[in-house]
């Protein structure tokens, strides 16, 4: 059971979960066992952190999400307001300010087989899960390139999907081998991604991260880093790159909404340099994350 617990109206502690417009404890947070999420990884999710009982980038998230059910065509049920309302008050009733809120979009129950005919009630799920800290010193992580690869310029590596075999298997591959994560090429032997974050690199005063052909998600974590480097011109390229290449980086780090920014120090048992621009861009990072946190907060 997750442990962000709040007290019941007979004062025993219960875990709620929205789930298709309401609020519900964990045990009443049921969907069928022929829905297509369950079934077929048919769905879309994200991944926003909270601080403050606020969810962050919630924006960007929502863009994103709505763009991948458009590509699956999986209507929305809910607004945005909706949902970002009712992700602040899950927050304010588990009684946890600091979270991960993980929004679940599944097409759900339709008629057997592959064919979505007659799934037309999406079911919408938004649950909220412990947090790594966020201190003010990077976690620092060794990376195992993992055998499986991605394709490279897929038109649902855009999408967050819900069926996360290949990434799954990669994770468990890396921890078996003694790493933090996976490095996952394609088929050309370019890195696209991290198991759960997007990669970025140091050459000299300038970073560098994957081009979405080569097979990255569109990471908004990532999108913010690239941002950032713009306001402060700082040169930042989205770069083909091999392994040879990145083992000769001056620095690496990894984003991701969960964890922000994390330090990259070795891939497969071979030491990467570290670079003062990882703690520069996490300190930037963290600093305008606690900004909308404590701007939205108040509202």
């Amino acid at each position: 059971m997750c442990p962000c617990q709040c007290l019941g109206p007979a004062g025993q502690t219960r875990v709620l979960v929205f789930l298709n417009g309401r609020l519900v404890p964990e045990e009443q947070a049921v969907v069928s066992a022929f829905d297509r999420g369950f079934l077929y990884g048919d769905g879309l999710f994200e991944t926003l952190r909270v601080k403050n009982g606020v969810p962050l980038r919630w924006d960007a998230h929502w863009r994103r999400l709505a763009a991948g059910a458009e590509t699956l065509r999986i209507k929305l049920p809910f607004t945005s307001d909706f949902l970002r309302a009712q992700a602040r008050e899950l927050s304010r009733q588990n009684q946890l300010p600091e979270a991960i809120l993980r929004i679940t979009l599944s097409r759900s129950v339709g008629q057997r087989g592959y064919s979505p005919k007659g799934a037309d009630t999406p079911t919408l799920v938004m649950s909220l899960h412990p947090a790594p800290p966020l201190g003010p010193t990077s976690p620092q992580w060794k990376l195992h390139t993992a055998s499986l690869r991605v394709p490279a310029g897929d038109a649902l590596s855009a999408c967050k999907s819900a069926n996360k075999l290949l990434h799954v298997l990669a994770r468990a591959e890396a921890e078996a081998a003694g790493a933090d994560d996976a490095l996952l090429l394609n088929p050309l032997g370019e890195i696209a991604e991290a198991s759960g974050a997007n990669l970025f690199w140091i050459e000299g005063n300038a970073l560098h991260t994957p081009p979405l052909s080569s097979g990255a998600l569109p990471g908004v974590t990532r999108a913010d880093v690239l941002a950032w480097c713009q306001s402060q011109g700082i040169a930042a390229h989205k770069t083909t790159i091999d392994l040879s290449r990145l083992l000769r980086a001056d620095g690496a780090f990894l984003t991701s909404s969960a964890s922000g920014v994390v330090e990259v120090i070795a891939l497969d048992d071979e030491a990467i340099s570290t670079s003062s621009m990882t703690h520069r861009v996490r300190t930037a990072l963290l600093a305008a994350w606690a900004i909308e946190a404590n701007a939205t907060a108040v509202r």
